[in-house]
Protein backbone atom coordinates (compact mmCIF):
# COMPACT_ATOMS: atom_id res chain seq x y z
CA UNK A 1 0.00 0.00 0.00
CA UNK A 2 2.70 2.40 0.97
CA UNK A 3 4.39 1.82 -2.59
CA UNK A 4 0.96 2.83 -4.35
CA UNK A 5 0.91 6.25 -2.11
CA UNK A 6 4.44 6.72 -3.09
CA UNK A 7 3.98 6.32 -6.98
CA UNK A 8 0.65 8.87 -6.70
CA UNK A 9 3.11 11.79 -5.01
CA UNK A 10 5.65 10.71 -7.62
CA UNK A 11 3.68 11.28 -9.88
CA UNK A 12 2.09 13.92 -9.15
CA UNK A 13 5.24 15.73 -8.30
CA UNK A 14 6.45 14.96 -11.22
CA UNK A 15 3.44 16.55 -13.17
CA UNK A 16 3.76 19.86 -11.22
CA UNK A 17 7.46 19.86 -11.23
CA UNK A 18 7.55 19.54 -15.35
CA UNK A 19 5.15 22.83 -15.76
CA UNK A 20 7.83 24.77 -13.44
CA UNK A 21 10.42 23.42 -15.44
CA UNK A 22 8.66 24.59 -18.47
CA UNK A 23 7.84 28.11 -17.44
CA UNK A 24 11.21 28.53 -16.35
CA UNK A 25 12.39 27.92 -19.75
CA UNK A 26 10.00 29.09 -21.73
CA UNK A 27 9.57 32.58 -19.54
CA UNK A 28 11.94 32.96 -17.06
CA UNK A 29 10.88 33.76 -13.54
CA UNK A 30 6.99 35.01 -15.07
CA UNK A 31 7.27 31.97 -16.54
CA UNK A 32 7.86 30.13 -13.24
CA UNK A 33 4.83 31.50 -11.64
CA UNK A 34 2.43 30.47 -14.69
CA UNK A 35 3.67 27.21 -14.76
CA UNK A 36 3.50 26.45 -11.15
CA UNK A 37 -0.09 27.70 -10.88
CA UNK A 38 -0.95 25.50 -13.66
CA UNK A 39 1.19 22.43 -12.26
CA UNK A 40 0.02 22.84 -9.07
CA UNK A 41 -3.72 23.53 -10.30
CA UNK A 42 -3.56 20.61 -12.45
CA UNK A 43 -2.38 18.31 -9.80
CA UNK A 44 -5.44 19.37 -6.92
CA UNK A 45 -7.80 18.83 -9.86
CA UNK A 46 -6.40 15.37 -11.09
CA UNK A 47 -6.87 14.41 -7.35
CA UNK A 48 -10.03 15.23 -6.75
CA UNK A 49 -12.08 14.82 -10.34
CA UNK A 50 -10.29 12.43 -11.97
CA UNK A 51 -12.41 9.64 -10.96
CA UNK A 52 -15.11 11.79 -12.61
CA UNK A 53 -13.40 12.61 -15.78
CA UNK A 54 -13.18 8.68 -16.08
CA UNK A 55 -16.74 8.26 -15.59
CA UNK A 56 -17.53 11.20 -17.63
CA UNK A 57 -15.34 9.90 -20.88
CA UNK A 58 -17.22 6.40 -20.31
CA UNK A 59 -20.56 7.97 -20.43
CA UNK A 60 -21.12 5.72 -17.80
CA UNK A 61 -24.53 6.31 -15.49
CA UNK A 62 -25.15 5.03 -12.09
CA UNK A 63 -26.86 1.61 -11.76
CA UNK A 64 -29.62 2.02 -9.59
CA UNK A 65 -31.31 -0.14 -6.84
CA UNK A 66 -33.82 -2.76 -8.41
CA UNK A 67 -31.76 -2.70 -12.24
CA UNK A 68 -28.91 -5.60 -12.88
CA UNK A 69 -29.81 -7.37 -9.42
CA UNK A 70 -27.61 -10.26 -10.22
CA UNK A 71 -24.64 -7.72 -10.95
CA UNK A 72 -25.14 -5.93 -8.10
CA UNK A 73 -25.24 -9.26 -5.76
CA UNK A 74 -21.91 -10.40 -7.32
CA UNK A 75 -20.45 -7.15 -6.72
CA UNK A 76 -21.24 -7.25 -3.01
CA UNK A 77 -20.03 -10.92 -2.50
CA UNK A 78 -16.56 -9.93 -4.16
CA UNK A 79 -16.47 -6.77 -1.85
CA UNK A 80 -17.25 -8.69 1.21
CA UNK A 81 -14.71 -11.14 0.08
CA UNK A 82 -12.34 -8.60 -0.14
CA UNK A 83 -12.99 -7.15 2.85
CA UNK A 84 -14.14 -3.33 1.80
CA UNK A 85 -16.97 -2.07 1.25
CA UNK A 86 -18.83 -2.28 -1.86
CA UNK A 87 -18.14 0.27 -4.88
CA UNK A 88 -20.49 2.10 -6.67
CA UNK A 89 -21.71 0.37 -9.85
CA UNK A 90 -21.74 2.37 -13.14
CA UNK A 91 -22.86 0.81 -16.57
CA UNK A 92 -21.42 2.47 -19.59
CA UNK A 93 -23.46 2.30 -23.18
CA UNK A 94 -20.34 1.38 -25.16
CA UNK A 95 -20.72 -1.78 -27.15
CA UNK A 96 -16.95 -2.64 -26.67
CA UNK A 97 -17.08 -5.25 -23.80
CA UNK A 98 -14.68 -4.05 -20.93
CA UNK A 99 -14.65 -2.76 -17.29
CA UNK A 100 -12.59 -0.38 -15.60
CA UNK A 101 -12.57 0.77 -11.83
CA UNK A 102 -11.91 3.96 -10.44
CA UNK A 103 -12.07 6.44 -7.44
CA UNK A 104 -9.62 8.30 -4.77
CA UNK A 105 -10.09 5.44 -2.40
CA UNK A 106 -12.61 2.50 -1.60
CA UNK A 107 -14.90 4.78 -0.03
CA UNK A 108 -15.42 6.54 -3.50
CA UNK A 109 -14.80 4.02 -5.35
CA UNK A 110 -16.31 2.77 -8.78
CA UNK A 111 -16.82 -0.19 -10.92
CA UNK A 112 -17.95 -0.19 -14.47
CA UNK A 113 -19.13 -2.20 -16.89
CA UNK A 114 -19.83 -2.01 -20.60
CA UNK A 115 -23.07 -2.90 -22.44
CA UNK A 116 -20.90 -4.98 -24.48
CA UNK A 117 -19.72 -6.78 -21.61
CA UNK A 118 -22.53 -7.57 -20.43
CA UNK A 119 -23.62 -8.62 -24.14
CA UNK A 120 -21.20 -11.07 -24.84
CA UNK A 121 -19.43 -12.76 -21.41
CA UNK A 122 -21.73 -15.23 -19.67
CA UNK A 123 -22.21 -14.98 -15.27
CA UNK A 124 -19.52 -16.61 -14.43
CA UNK A 125 -16.88 -14.42 -16.75
CA UNK A 126 -18.64 -11.08 -16.16
CA UNK A 127 -18.33 -12.13 -12.22
CA UNK A 128 -14.50 -12.58 -13.06
CA UNK A 129 -14.07 -9.29 -14.60
CA UNK A 130 -15.75 -7.38 -11.69
CA UNK A 131 -13.04 -9.74 -9.33
CA UNK A 132 -10.13 -8.06 -11.22
CA UNK A 133 -10.85 -4.84 -10.60
CA UNK A 134 -12.41 -5.30 -6.79
CA UNK A 135 -8.86 -6.42 -6.85
CA UNK A 136 -7.59 -3.22 -7.94
CA UNK A 137 -9.56 -1.36 -5.46
CA UNK A 138 -8.42 -3.42 -2.96
CA UNK A 139 -4.98 -2.98 -3.83
CA UNK A 140 -5.36 0.73 -4.29
CA UNK A 141 -4.44 0.79 -7.90
CA UNK A 142 -7.13 2.81 -8.84
CA UNK A 143 -6.03 6.73 -7.65
CA UNK A 144 -2.78 5.47 -9.81
CA UNK A 145 -4.90 5.12 -12.36
CA UNK A 146 -6.77 8.40 -12.44
CA UNK A 147 -3.47 10.07 -12.03
CA UNK A 148 -2.22 8.73 -14.80
CA UNK A 149 -5.11 10.53 -16.83
CA UNK A 150 -4.03 13.88 -15.66
CA UNK A 151 -0.45 13.21 -16.46
CA UNK A 152 -1.13 12.35 -20.28
CA UNK A 153 -3.24 15.57 -20.19
CA UNK A 154 -0.47 17.24 -18.62
CA UNK A 155 2.11 16.09 -20.95
CA UNK A 156 0.28 17.13 -23.78
CA UNK A 157 -0.46 20.47 -22.42
CA UNK A 158 3.41 21.02 -22.13
CA UNK A 159 3.99 19.88 -25.97
CA UNK A 160 1.07 22.16 -26.87
CA UNK A 161 2.48 25.09 -24.50
CA UNK A 162 6.48 24.52 -25.97
CA UNK A 163 4.62 24.66 -29.54
CA UNK A 164 2.97 28.09 -28.90
CA UNK A 165 5.77 29.21 -27.80
CA UNK A 166 7.57 28.42 -30.94
CA UNK A 167 5.19 29.70 -33.04
CA UNK A 168 4.63 33.25 -31.41
CA UNK A 169 7.82 33.66 -28.87
CA UNK A 170 8.32 34.45 -25.54
CA UNK A 171 8.34 38.16 -25.62
CA UNK A 172 8.47 41.59 -27.42
CA UNK A 173 12.03 41.43 -28.50
CA UNK A 174 14.12 38.45 -29.65
CA UNK A 175 15.92 38.08 -27.02
CA UNK A 176 12.73 37.13 -24.41
CA UNK A 177 11.86 34.73 -27.51
CA UNK A 178 12.20 31.04 -26.51
CA UNK A 179 15.37 29.29 -27.24
CA UNK A 180 14.64 27.01 -30.68
CA UNK A 181 16.91 24.29 -29.27
CA UNK A 182 15.06 24.20 -25.72
CA UNK A 183 11.88 24.40 -27.88
CA UNK A 184 13.15 21.24 -29.65
CA UNK A 185 14.37 19.85 -26.41
CA UNK A 186 10.95 19.85 -24.78
CA UNK A 187 9.80 17.88 -27.76
CA UNK A 188 12.81 14.84 -26.84
CA UNK A 189 11.85 15.34 -23.37
CA UNK A 190 8.69 14.97 -23.25
CA UNK A 191 7.60 11.91 -24.57
CA UNK A 192 10.66 10.28 -22.57
CA UNK A 193 9.17 12.07 -19.05
CA UNK A 194 5.96 10.22 -20.00
CA UNK A 195 7.76 6.69 -20.40
CA UNK A 196 9.36 7.64 -17.02
CA UNK A 197 6.06 8.20 -15.39
CA UNK A 198 4.43 5.42 -16.79
CA UNK A 199 7.43 2.79 -15.21
CA UNK A 200 5.84 4.42 -12.04
CA UNK A 201 2.80 2.22 -13.21
CA UNK A 202 4.00 -1.02 -12.80
CA UNK A 203 2.84 -3.49 -15.57
CA UNK A 204 2.81 -5.86 -12.59
CA UNK A 205 -0.63 -4.85 -10.90
CA UNK A 206 -2.53 -6.17 -13.78
CA UNK A 207 -0.96 -9.66 -12.80
CA UNK A 208 -1.71 -9.11 -9.40
CA UNK A 209 -5.15 -7.94 -9.85
CA UNK A 210 -5.48 -10.84 -12.12
CA UNK A 211 -4.32 -12.75 -9.11
CA UNK A 212 -6.64 -11.65 -6.25
CA UNK A 213 -9.15 -11.45 -8.89
CA UNK A 214 -9.15 -15.33 -9.47
CA UNK A 215 -9.25 -15.90 -5.76
CA UNK A 216 -11.97 -14.20 -4.40
CA UNK A 217 -14.24 -15.43 -7.84
CA UNK A 218 -13.10 -19.01 -6.42
CA UNK A 219 -11.93 -20.16 -10.10
CA UNK A 220 -9.13 -17.95 -12.69
CA UNK A 221 -10.52 -19.84 -15.48
CA UNK A 222 -13.84 -17.54 -16.08
CA UNK A 223 -11.27 -14.55 -16.17
CA UNK A 224 -8.80 -16.40 -18.36
CA UNK A 225 -11.79 -17.12 -20.89
CA UNK A 226 -13.07 -13.73 -20.63
CA UNK A 227 -9.51 -11.94 -21.13
CA UNK A 228 -9.42 -14.02 -24.01
CA UNK A 229 -12.64 -12.87 -25.33
CA UNK A 230 -12.21 -8.98 -24.43
CA UNK A 231 -9.12 -9.30 -26.44
CA UNK A 232 -10.44 -9.91 -29.60
CA UNK A 233 -13.54 -7.46 -29.19
CA UNK A 234 -11.34 -4.60 -28.62
CA UNK A 235 -9.70 -5.64 -31.90
CA UNK A 236 -12.71 -5.99 -33.95
CA UNK A 237 -14.88 -3.24 -32.10
CA UNK A 238 -13.98 0.25 -31.65
CA UNK A 239 -13.84 2.39 -28.28
CA UNK A 240 -14.49 6.14 -28.56
CA UNK A 241 -12.33 6.92 -25.28
CA UNK A 242 -9.23 9.27 -24.61
CA UNK A 243 -6.08 7.59 -24.94
CA UNK A 244 -5.64 9.03 -21.19
CA UNK A 245 -8.18 6.96 -20.04
CA UNK A 246 -6.96 3.34 -21.56
CA UNK A 247 -4.76 2.28 -18.84
CA UNK A 248 -7.90 2.39 -16.50
CA UNK A 249 -9.66 -0.38 -18.65
CA UNK A 250 -9.23 -4.37 -17.75
CA UNK A 251 -7.90 -4.60 -21.45
CA UNK A 252 -6.53 -1.83 -23.64
CA UNK A 253 -9.69 -0.48 -25.22
CA UNK A 254 -7.54 1.35 -27.88
CA UNK A 255 -5.99 -1.96 -29.30
CA UNK A 256 -7.85 -1.84 -32.50
CA UNK A 257 -7.60 1.89 -33.03
CA UNK A 258 -4.58 3.79 -34.90
CA UNK A 259 -4.00 6.26 -31.74
CA UNK A 260 -1.03 8.23 -32.22
CA UNK A 261 1.54 8.33 -29.29
CA UNK A 262 -1.50 5.96 -27.29
CA UNK A 263 1.40 3.43 -26.81
CA UNK A 264 3.07 5.85 -24.18
CA UNK A 265 0.71 5.02 -21.31
CA UNK A 266 -0.30 1.93 -22.19
CA UNK A 267 0.87 -0.18 -18.87
CA UNK A 268 -1.32 -3.79 -19.89
CA UNK A 269 0.79 -6.59 -20.04
CA UNK A 270 0.13 -8.82 -23.19
CA UNK A 271 -3.44 -10.73 -22.78
CA UNK A 272 -1.75 -14.13 -23.65
CA UNK A 273 0.65 -13.61 -20.88
CA UNK A 274 -2.03 -12.48 -18.49
CA UNK A 275 -3.74 -15.79 -19.65
CA UNK A 276 -1.13 -18.16 -18.82
CA UNK A 277 -0.28 -17.06 -15.84
CA UNK A 278 -3.98 -17.58 -14.46
CA UNK A 279 -4.19 -21.08 -15.76
CA UNK A 280 -1.20 -21.90 -14.27
CA UNK A 281 -1.89 -20.39 -11.09
CA UNK A 282 -4.99 -23.33 -11.72
CA UNK A 283 -2.67 -25.63 -12.47
CA UNK A 284 -0.85 -25.52 -9.37
CA UNK A 285 -4.14 -25.21 -7.32
CA UNK A 286 -5.47 -28.63 -8.94
CA UNK A 287 -2.06 -30.08 -8.40
CA UNK A 288 -2.24 -29.68 -4.84
CA UNK A 289 -5.74 -30.42 -4.12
Amino acid sequence: MFKNTLKTFTLLAGLAGSFILVGSLLGGPTGIVIGAVFGFGLVGSSYWFSDRLAVRSARAEEVRPGQLEWLQSDLAVLAERAGMRTPRLFLSPDAQPNAFATGRSERTAVVCVTEGLLAALDRDEVRGVVAHEVAHVRHRDILIGSIAAAVATGISMIANLAMFASMFGGGSNEDDAPNPMVVMALAIVAPVAASVMQMALSRSREFEADRLGAELAGDPRPLASALAKLDRAARAVPMDVAPAQATAYIVNPLTGRDVRFSNLFLTHPPTEARIAALLADNTALASQS
